[in-house]
């Protein structure tokens, strides 16, 4: 159970970190930015992207992310380790992203569609 007294930060996820893992969630988050507002919303394990409703979720781990991107189609590539129905409509895909430069044309033409989604 969660105690609503707590707040956390984004900067929170990222102590004890290595430095590329800021540097991959900035990466992140200026890509989605270009379709328009996003918002970060830290939670107690990751930070949701959000636009009207969360269009993805993000962990960081010691060097990397886990990037989980909200779709209405199972995407078919084998950068996404697992993939998931969350409702009739709705799949939920993670994308482990080691280095700034994963944030490809792939990776942010599936960030445009979750935009899209979530708005």
């Amino acid at each position: 159970m969660s105690n609503p007294d707590i707040t956390y930060n984004v900067q929170h996820h990222f102590a004890g970190k290595d430095p590329v893992v800021q540097k991959i969630y900035n990466r992140v988050l200026k890509a989605v930015r270009q379709f328009g507002p996003v918002a970060e919303d830290p939670k107690k394990t990751s930070i949701h992207l959000v636009n009207k409703t969360a269009l993805a979720g993000v962990a960081t781990r010691k060097s990397h992310l886990i990037l989980t991107i909200k779709s209405d189609c199972r995407l078919n590539s084998s950068r996404i380790q697992t993939a998931e129905q969350v409702s009739a409509h709705r799949f939920h895909h993670q994308i482990k992203l080691s280095a700034p430069e994963e944030i490809d044309a792939e990776l942010i033409g599936w960030l445009r569609a979750a935009h899209g989604l979530s708005g």
